[in-house]
C-alpha cells in the first residue's frame, strides 16, 4: 500500500469521530456577533472543550504568504479580540508590516468553529505592560524590555459555523456595514 493511500485510509477511518452539536435556532441568536461568540465560548467550556481560549492567528509575511500559529485569546470587548506577544516575533513583525489578521477557534465537543478577520491595532503601551506584569516571573524574564505588545483585532467579518453529522452545516456570517452588522445565515454547505 502506498503511503498516500495509507494516509487517505487513515483519514477516512476517523471521519466519523466528531462532536455533538447542540440544538441551534438561528432565529433566536444574539444580533451582536461578539455576544454570540461569548455565548458559544461559554457553551464550549461547559461541554469540556480543551483549551477553549486557544485560537489560530493568521498573518501574512512580506511576500503575501500566510503564516499561522496558536495563541491564547486574552479578551473580547468593544476594542476587539485581544492577543499578545513580542514585537520582535515573526507575528509581531508581520503585523507591523501588514496590520490585518484572521483568528480561528475550533471547539470539537460541540462541533463549532468561529472565524474572525479584520484590522489589527496595537493597544496602548500601559495595557501591554499590565498584561506582561500579569504573566509569571519566568514568562516575563523571557521578554526583552519594551518588547511586549498587546493587539486588538477589530472585526470586519465574523463567521460562526456549526457542524452537523449529516454534513448540513450552519454558517452565521456577520459583516460590518455602515450601519452596524449585516447577517447572512446559510444551512447545508460544506
Amino acid at each position: 500500500m502506498s503511503p498516500a493511500r495509507s494516509a487517505r485510509d487513515r483519514l477516512a477511518s476517523i471521519r466519523s469521530l466528531t462532536g455533538t452539536p447542540p440544538a441551534l435556532d438561528t432565529a433566536t441568536l444574539p444580533a451582536d456577533p461578539v455576544e454570540l461568540f461569548l455565548t458559544w465560548l461559554d457553551e464550549a467550556v461547559t461541554a469540556g472543550a480543551p483549551e477553549p481560549r486557544a485560537m489560530t492567528l493568521s498573518t501574512v509575511d512580506g511576500d503575501g504568504l500566510p503564516d499561522s500559529r496558536v495563541l491564547i485569546l486574552k479578551d473580547v470587548s468593544e476594542q476587539g479580540w485581544t492577543f499578545a506577544s513580542t514585537a520582535s516575533s515573526r507575528k509581531g513583525l508581520q503585523l507591523a508590516d501588514s496590520p490585518a489578521a484572521a483568528l480561528g477557534f475550533w471547539w470539537q465537543p460541540v462541533m463549532r468553529a468561529v472565524r474572525v478577520r479584520g484590522e489589527v491595532v496595537e493597544a496602548p503601551r500601559e495595557e501591554a505592560e499590565a498584561d506582561l506584569a500579569a504573566r509569571g516571573p519566568d514568562a516575563r524574564a523571557a521578554v526583552a524590555p519594551g518588547d511586549w505588545r498587546l493587539w486588538h483585532l477589530r472585526p470586519a467579518r465574523v463567521e460562526h459555523w456549526q457542524g452537523s453529522p449529516d454534513r448540513r452545516h450552519t454558517r452565521v456570517v456577520d459583516v460590518r456595514g455602515g450601519q452596524g452588522w449585516v447577517r447572512e445565515v446559510t444551512v447545508g454547505s460544506e
